[in-house]
């Protein structure tokens, strides 16, 4: 009589639990279609992937950047990468906005530096930085952070002062 009572409520247990799966796969579903996609990491830098666009005239541009949000990412940057894909980039937010400049310490890979300013449009383009270079490139003004690319991507794509970027 044990044995069958066991075996009675196994089966009413599995089918409460076969009874409920549909209702949890319903709210699993409705909660991933309205929950926000997990952020990517980047493999190398381990920092949060972001996605950047930069409008220029009809052109969108999109970009998969690492963000560089803390003092600590924002110093080591691009150093001794040396590889950075043609969609790859590196963003720099300006908190507090400010003037910035960059160099080139320990980077092997030349690189396009974008300035961003407040209103989120390119302020300059400090172009193809030659790697390993402590020459500072300067932004014209303040900035809302500062996108690097690999060098010469920036021209090959035609980005210029005005050009609005998104992140």
């Amino acid at each position: 009589m044990g044995r069958r009572s066991i075996g009675t409520g196994l089966s009413a247990l599995l089918l409460a639990l076969a009874a409920c799966s549909p209702q949890e796969q319903t709210a699993n579903a409705a909660q991933s279609s309205t929950a926000p996609a997990q952020a990517s990491v980047h493999p190398v830098s381990g920092l949060k992937v972001v996605p950047v666009t930069v409008t220029s005239g009809n052109t969108v541009h999109r970009f998969q950047a690492e963000l560089a949000d803390t003092p600590a990412a924002q110093q080591r940057g691009l150093m001794f990468r040396t590889e950075l894909g043609p969609n790859e980039a590196m963003i720099f937010p300006s908190v507090p906005q400010a003037e910035r400049s960059f160099w080139m310490k320990n980077t092997p890979l030349p690189l396009d530096i974008i300035f961003i300013g407040p209103d989120r449009r390119i302020l300059n383009i400090a172009a193809e930085t030659p790697p390993y270079t402590t020459d500072n490139v300067s932004s014209d003004g303040v900035t809302s952070a500062v996108l690097e690319l690999i060098g010469g991507r920036a021209a090959e794509l035609g980005l210029e002062p005005g050009d609005r970027v998104e992140w």
